[in-house]
């Protein structure tokens, strides 16, 4: 059984790219896709931990809850901790059939499990002081109204489209299953874990956990986990097969490699704004800072291709 570990981030956009590829049948398409990388991976030698994003399928979930609250008040709304718990169980069940399909066909007797992953976050963490992160349905502004009024929501208007809910989005702390991960990762299994973030929780003064309305940057929390296990390899897939400076200009330019140091310079030049690969590069030097080997980030589609030296930037601790 292969000793070299990588866990491998997908974005929920991976499976729901637009609005038009939305459906059950339309996902499981693409992790199919997917799923064809990963397991020329796991040929190749690796056992991988598949994390996942859950932005689209979350927000599905959250939106059939608010058009059900119209019509029959009587029926609860959907909390946000369950709704990342319902999308882990749904992506996780479509991730893992697509991927072991994929090993099967390949002729690889390797079992894929996935965990229903807690993420612990500080209830003291600003981001809940200050909420950001827009979820679910948009609303008229004497809806949004009497929802705060209601429901306690934090609403914005939002580009004038109507009103909408804004929630925390935390810095993880912890993974409470990472022990679990670190173990049926040495047993040989393939495991797909800390789906959306992972569900938020906060620990209560007897040691015990208590979900909360918020939402965790997939790519921090996979970059906690890769560190934890001690993977080999952590890998960020993205919308592009490299990672580029000066990115949109003339003077764009792809980079092959960054050491951590260079990294920081281009994270702090401004390089890596926060809405789009910042977070990326923050996820991947938080991973080298523990003591992670190497990071490589590329699009879900170039991964073997990455994999082989041929596209992908990586990050490494020195030169």
């Amino acid at each position: 059984m292969s000793h070299r570990t990588a866990v491998v981030a997908i974005g929920g956009n991976a499976l729901v790219p637009d609005n038009k590829h939305g459906s059950i049948a339309d996902q499981f398409v693409a992790a199919g896709r997917i799923s064809r990388e990963i397991a020329a991976m796991v040929a190749d030698g690796w056992t991988v931990v598949v994390t996942h994003g859950n932005g689209p399928q979350a927000g599905f979930i959250l939106r059939r809850s608010d058009i059900v609250a119209r019509i029959d008040t009587s029926i609860p709304r959907i909390g946000l901790d369950v709704a990342v718990a319902d999308s882990q169980g749904g992506i996780g069940y479509i991730v893992s059939g697509a991927l072991t399909n994929e090993l099967r066909a390949a002729g690889i007797e390797r079992t894929v499990v996935a965990v229903i992953t807690h993420t612990v976050v500080d209830e003291a963490d600003q981001a809940f002081t200050h909420p950001t992160k827009p979820i679910g349905s948009w609303f008229k502004p004497d809806e949004a109204k009497e929802l705060q009024a209601r429901e306690g929501w934090a609403m914005v208007e939002d580009s004038g489209r109507g009103w909408r809910r804004v929630v925390a989005s935390p810095r993880p702390k912890s993974i409470v299953e990472l022990a679990a991960v670190a173990s049926l990762v040495r047993q040989g299994f393939i495991v797909i874990a800390a789906g959306g973030g992972g569900i938020p929780v906060v620990e209560d003064k007897y040691g015990g956990f208590r979900g909360v309305q918020a939402v965790i940057d997939k790519d921090f929390a996979s970059s906690l986990l890769a560190a934890g296990i001690g993977a080999d390899l952590f890998v960020i897939t993205t919308g592009v097969a490299k990672v580029a400076i000066n990115f949109g200009t003339p003077d764009q330019h792809f980079l092959d490699r960054m050491t951590l140091e260079e990294a920081e310079r281009h994270l702090k030049d401004g390089q890596f704004p926060p809405g789009s690969m910042g977070p990326k590069i923050e996820a991947a030097l938080g991973y080298l800072r523990a003591g992670g080997s190497e990071v490589l980030i590329t699009s879900t589609d170039q991964l073997a291709a990455a994999l082989r030296g041929e596209t992908g930037t990586r990050l490494v601790a020195q030169a």
